[in-house]
């Protein structure tokens, strides 16, 4: 008797060809903290991959932090916060970060994706419309396709074709706009003044995920909505801690009615174990340290602004990127592998983006810096990047 199942599976060959080509650049076994340069078989390699934008994930504050929630509370929660996996210091960040992003209260989960996979098949049914942009994170997609409601995509950052979407809405239905602030790949900044306008225009909702722009936008770090000042225009705000805050989970804000029915309704916070103590007292003293140590966000534009002209110099193609993510468009699949085994025998670790996360014309390498890099490491990646992009006549 045949297993139809395995024999399906064993059809997918695709990371064996990559592999036996020589180029595959995925799970790469790092040996050391995440820092600047981390260690990988045995060597030494700067690392342009990573999303810690503070460069948070070694601060000694938060190592002590997590120990000592270990040692207070144990290793994990064996349950859901909606039983018996409730700590107190859940509740505690859970305060503090409904005050970071001016919303009455905050609902943390195990981890951002579960924050835009169970949170928004909540909020719209199958008479509303959910409205979201095409290059949106995939934890906004897999949310999107848990929800009964209608949905339509407009395209990326395009205000008129957001505007038209719009106007395809019943008026008198609930209508969700669903948006990054800052998209993860192409490293561009959504237009919220003009999302606000058309909210308040057609009467819709407005949910921002700040995932990459917590840290690094904002007062204090608190963000897009922030920075734009219009968080209170914002229906919902996302974030995460794996990025900014050197930890892992996520968490929604918004009024105390919508928090209130998500703590009752969200299937990924109510059947899934809570973040451990050792990842929220981390998170609480991420906190801390943005708070304490404002030249982090400081340098980290100074980085981005440095790093931004160093390529447009070099003849990089950069896209409208003006943050810390900065995409090298390399524009061919075998190229962007090529070039990310070339850099990594270089010393200098990057991120290969290929398809079908984007169309095999758009590939492109993903550059994203750290407040904690220096100008002397950032000329180093930028003279291996331009060395090994002019050998493969990609500029």
């Amino acid at each position: 008797m045949g297993n139809l199942l395995r024999e399906k599976l064993a059809q997918y060959r695709e990371p064996q060809k990559i592999m036996e080509a020589g180029v595959y650049p995925y799970f790469r076994a790092i040996e050391s903290d995440q820092d600047t340069v981390v260690t990988m078989n045995g060597k030494p390699v700067l690392m342009f991959g990573s999303n810690s934008y503070l460069g948070l994930t070694n601060h000694p504050r938060i190592k002590e932090a997590a120990i000592k929630a270990i040692e207070k509370y144990g290793s994990g929660c064996a349950g859901s916060r909606f039983l018996n996996g409730t700590l107190d210091i859940h509740l505690e960040l859970e305060d503090r970060l409904a005050k970071l992003v001016h919303k009455e209260g905050a609902l943390i989960y195990a981890t951002g994706f579960t924050v835009n996979s169970g949170v928004i098949p909540c909020l719209t049914g199958k008479d509303d419309f959910l409205l979201y942009d095409a290059s949106d994170h995939a934890s906004i997609i897999e949310g999107k396709r848990l929800s009964f409601s209608k949905q339509l995509k407009y395209k990326h950052n395009d205000m008129e074709s957001l505007e038209r979407m719009l106007q395809r809405c019943d008026p008198d239905r609930v209508k969700l706009i669903v948006a990054d602030a800052v998209f993860s790949m192409e490293g561009d900044v959504a237009n919220l003044p003009v999302m606000v306008e058309l909210a308040k225009k057609y009467n819709a909702s407005l949910y921002i995920d700040e995932a990459h722009s917590l840290g690094v936008f904002g007062e204090g770090g608190r963000g897009l909505c922030d920075h734009t000042g219009l968080s209170n225009d914002v229906d919902l705000i996302m974030g995460t801690f794996s990025k900014s805050l050197a930890s892992i989970g996520g968490f929604i804000a918004a009024d105390s009615d919508t928090i209130n029915c998500l703590k009752h309704t969200s299937r990924t916070l109510i059947f899934s174990a809570s973040i451990t103590p050792a990842s929220t007292a981390s998170v609480l003293a991420a906190l801390d340290v943005m708070r304490d140590e404002p030249w982090r966000q400081e340098q980290l534009w100074r980085n981005t602004h440095h790093s931004l002209e160093a390529f447009r110099k070099a003849g990089f193609e950069i896209g409208h990127t003006s943050t810390p993510i900065i995409p090298l468009y390399v524009r061919d699949n075998h190229k962007t592998f090529m070039l990310t085994k070339m850099l990594m025998e270089d010393g200098v670790f990057i991120n290969p983006v290929v398809s079908p996360a984007v169309s095999s014309e758009d590939t492109l390498i993903r550059y994203s810096l750290m407040a904690t890099h220096t100008i002397d490491q950032i000329d180093e990646a930028v003279e291996k990047i331009t060395k090994n992009a002019k050998l493969l006549g990609i500029i």
